[in-house]
């Protein structure tokens, strides 16, 4: 579920982190960063929740690719790698003298068998597909990873990126849930249930001059206010996404913090039961996307801070087409197809929605009004993030909900019928194959295109905006992201100004 999460909101304040790097880092210091929602475990090659991505992505746990914070795609655990002509060889050069926490080192050998793990059968990684279009592998010496693709993917490099696909050790991986072991700057000290995660520098981490910080915690807040009140008492020193923007402007008109507003890859829908009535009717879909005003949703639910988007994709992604003129706020036209759908005078369903973010409530209430115009009516359920993840996610036990799906090039989850949307469409599925079989941009461009068409039409969901991210720090804090292109609260950089 690395793609359910809080997209929070941005305000106004923005200070540029190139002021930042104008001063040079110092070494030493604890960091402490807030975050709303504990993971469910720590090993993001066992689970897709984004809660563990931004605690150990980067900091304790690294794969083959990183992404850096302008969005690119940068060495990790490979120093470069090339493709050959047809796109189907992918030649890695390794790291050498690179070592897990453990000790246990990192080699072609190694890196073969965490693929070898993430694509085989009964593997516990969320997203084999990513992995199982490798063919062969090679490793013709130890710092040499050869992967021959079964046919060219466009998203391969990109997935290599992700959470699925950080290396983990062979001694030490079946306690990754519990007691991570990775080759990051930072290693792994305890797990306080209910409360935080440390992490400490690893003395032994390949670039020498990073991470500047001694030790980093996690500290897991969920209240908005209580987040804000640590903060203001030096309990804690970065909240990594605000979920209150109403609370940045107070924050930005103190020169004791510092906020910014930057931009993220997610998107925050409504999500909608394919197959749970009358949601399995495409007319009661789209009637339900002709009654929501977007832009209001942003103004009353968000401060008026968001994008509008008529797909599943972020405004910020390459390859993006502009749909929200696909079904304009048109009440009427929501009545006329409801009533063309055997639903003349509306239906009654319940919508549930996650305590632990605020945005989702906000956003819920405000549909429930615009829905209850056009004779449907919402019965608000508030449910524990818990209860939210096997209920509605694992289980499918609902009819509408609403959170963000933060995860960049996700779209392809709409290709898996057993997704928790339900979502069973050949259509999309050949489109999604071709776009990920494209062999040049233009290619790419069509078929992305036409997946975010085939969603729209569709209204497999409601979409409804992309949104700023809004992290929110005490003013001595130097080097924090502005912008989170992927999932992580990135923290290698991060230093004390003295």
């Amino acid at each position: 579920m690395r793609q359910l999460l809080l997209m929070t909101l941005a305000l106004t304040l923005v200070l540029p982190i190139n002021a930042a790097l104008a001063d040079s880092p110092v070494k030493g210091g604890n960091l402490t960063v807030c975050k709303p929602a504990e993971p469910p475990g720590l090993d993001p090659t066992a689970n897709t929740a984004a809660a563990i991505d931004r605690v150990v992505y980067a900091n304790i746990y690294e794969g083959l690719v990183k992404v850096n914070r302008e969005g690119q795609f940068v060495p990790g655990l490979a120093t470069q790698w090339e493709v050959s002509p047809d796109g189907k060889v992918y030649t890695f050069r390794l790291r050498p003298g690179v070592k897990f926490h453990n000790g246990e080192p990192f080699n072609a050998q190694v890196a073969k068998w965490n693929l070898e793990r993430a694509m085989g059968e009964g593997t516990v990684n969320p997203h084999p597909e990513y992995f199982r279009g490798i063919a062969q592998m090679e490793t013709p010496d130890e710092n040499t990873l050869t992967l021959t693709l079964q046919d060219v993917d466009a998203l391969f490099i990109a997935h290599m990126a992700e959470g699925d696909a950080v290396m983990l050790p062979r001694q030490g991986y079946e306690d990754a849930k519990s007691s991570p072991i990775g080759t990051g700057p930072f290693k792994f000290v305890k797990w306080v249930r209910g409360d935080s995660v440390e992490m400490v520098r690893f003395d032994g981490y390949w670039n020498p001059e990073l991470p500047y910080l001694d030790k980093v915690t996690f500290k897991f807040i969920g209240d908005a206010s209580a987040q804000i009140a640590a903060l203001k008492a030096g309990d804690i020193d970065v909240i990594g996404y605000i979920a209150a923007p109403e609370s940045a402007r107070e924050m930005s008109a103190d020169n004791r913090f510092k906020v910014y507003a930057g931009t993220t890859t997610g998107e925050v829908i409504m999500s909608t039961n394919n197959k749970a009535q009358p949601f399995d009717n495409k007319l009661v879909r789209q009637a339900m996307a002709y009654a929501i005003d977007r832009q209001t949703v942003i103004d009353l639910g968000m401060f008026g801070y968001g994008t509008p988007i008529g797909s599943h994709w972020s405004p910020s992604t390459p390859y993006y087409v502009d749909l929200t003129g696909k079904f304009p706020y048109n009440p009427q036209k929501a009545k006329e197809l409801l009533a063309q759908a055997g639903y003349p005078n509306g239906f009654e369903a319940t919508i549930k929605l996650p305590a632990i973010y605020s945005y989702s409530r906000r956003a819920g209430e405000v549909i429930a009004d615009m829905f209850r115009e056009v004779g449907i009516k919402l019965n608000i359920e508030i449910v524990e993030w818990g209860q939210w993840i096997d209920r509605i996610f694992k289980k499918k036990e609902y009819q509408l909900t609403m959170i963000g799906h933060v995860e960049a090039w996700d779209i392809g989850i709409y290709a898996n019928p057993d997704y928790y949307f339900q979502y069973d469409s050949q259509e999309f599925r050949d489109a999604y194959a071709n776009a990920l079989k494209a062999p040049n941009e233009a290619e790419k461009a069509k078929w992305f295109g036409r997946c975010q068409e085939i969603i729209a039409e569709d209204a497999v969901n409601g979409f409804l905006f992309s949104a700023p991210n809004l992290p929110v720090m005490k003013a001595g804090v130097m080097n924090w992201w502005e912008n989170y292109p992927t999932i992580a609260l990135d923290c290698t950089e991060v230093w004390w100004q003295k």
